[in-house]
């Protein structure tokens, strides 16, 4: 048999790949005849469904708080132990898998796709490991809000006496999660510079053949600004209650100790509006941050930003500079952990504080 040439058949094997790859690309969304996608969901960018999978349930939220387990297993209210909060976009899938495929075949296939993209387990367990079963009680207050498809009119659509019709009468509401031989998988992978939370439990749905799979990736992303301000009214209030009020109204760019004008303009108003309705009020601007980076440097910055805020009522609102005075104390008063963005975002804050 004559060889072919090395050129020749780096070419032959480039063509191969491409031609597998664009089979599986042209497949990958395509399901049964009688599978219908939920109305609006569509496959994450991040990873692709099963081949010939159907999207049974779907919701994604542009901002919100979800929770991971930080080790396997659940609390006595059946939530995960050592909770990971991440708080961005969410988006949660459940897909069945094609009738006959395991588990165990799904599973290992979703993980696969995602090592590759460079995604690291930090939980993983299978049927035969104690606790695993119980894993998918933890989310299951993310599933019930998600948008379900139809299920019973695509049942109506097979023949009466088929299996497929009997294998699906039986289904609804939670039963449409995997309840049985259940493989669990959480981890994180890096996407454009920000840290990606994946999870994954893949189960025989209760007396069927389906496999399902539920999907849930959390990107942590900023809130919003400039959405949630104290009033004149709510600053008098806690500054008598309290003696004090943490605002995040006041923005800055990361690092940086200039304040954004338009979106913090709302917050100074009103703290400029306490000040001149209370003529013998004396606050201190208290700057605070998060732990990241080295404590000295985020002892500078929160004391700038702390004066920058003064500087802003002295000159724009004219009140006088006597009645204000800027202290800065870095990440030594948090108001929440610092393991996670959540509690970091709670910590990154300009306090108003009675002299």
């Amino acid at each position: 048999m004559k060889l072919l040439s090395a050129k020749v058949a780096r070419h032959c094997i480039a063509t191969a790949f491409c031609l597998s790859s664009l089979a599986f690309a042209a497949t990958a969304v395509a399901g049964p005849n009688w599978a219908t996608d939920v109305a609006g969901g569509e496959d994450h960018p991040l990873i692709q469904r099963y081949n010939n999978s159907w999207m049974m349930a779907y919701k994604k939220v542009g901002f919100d708080q979800t929770t991971f387990p930080g080790k396997l297993g659940l609390d006595s209210h059946n939530e995960f132990l050592a909770p990971v909060t991440v708080e961005g976009q969410i988006t949660r899938m459940v897909y069945f898998a094609p009738l006959g495929k395991t588990p165990l075949e799904v599973h290992r296939n979703y993980e696969q796709a995602l090592k590759a993209a460079g995604f690291k387990a930090l939980i993983s367990c299978t049927p035969r490991d104690k606790g695993c079963e119980h894993m998918r009680y933890g989310f299951d207050d993310h599933y019930r809000a998600m948008k379900e498809a139809d299920f019973h009119a695509n049942r109506d659509r097979q023949p009466e006496n088929s299996a497929l019709y009997k294998y699906m009468g039986s289904l609804g509401g939670s039963n449409m999660l995997g309840t049985d031989d259940l493989y669990f998988t959480y981890g994180t992978l890096a996407k454009d510079g920000k840290i990606v939370h994946v999870m994954l439990n893949s189960g025989k749905v209760y007396n069927t053949d389906f496999t399902t799979t539920y999907i849930e990736i959390a990107e942590p992303q900023a809130m919003e600004g400039g959405q949630v301000t104290v009033n004149a009214d709510g600053l008098r209030s806690a500054l008598q209650a309290s003696g004090k009020i943490a605002l995040y109204g006041i923005y800055f760019d990361t690092g940086k100790a200039e304040i954004k004008a338009a979106e913090s303009k709302t917050q100074l108003d009103e703290m400029a509006k306490l000040l001149k309705n209370q003529p013998a009020l004396k606050v201190y601007i208290v700057g605070h941050t998060d732990n990241q980076g080295n404590l000295d440097a985020n002892q500078a910055l929160s004391q700038q930003r702390a004066q920058a805020v003064v500087t802003a009522l002295a000159k724009q609102y004219q009140i006088a500079p006597a009645r204000l005075a800027s202290k800065g104390v870095a990440s030594l008063a948090p108001v929440a952990s610092n393991a996670d963005e959540a509690g970091r975002a709670k910590n990154r804050r300009v306090e108003l504080v009675l002299q």
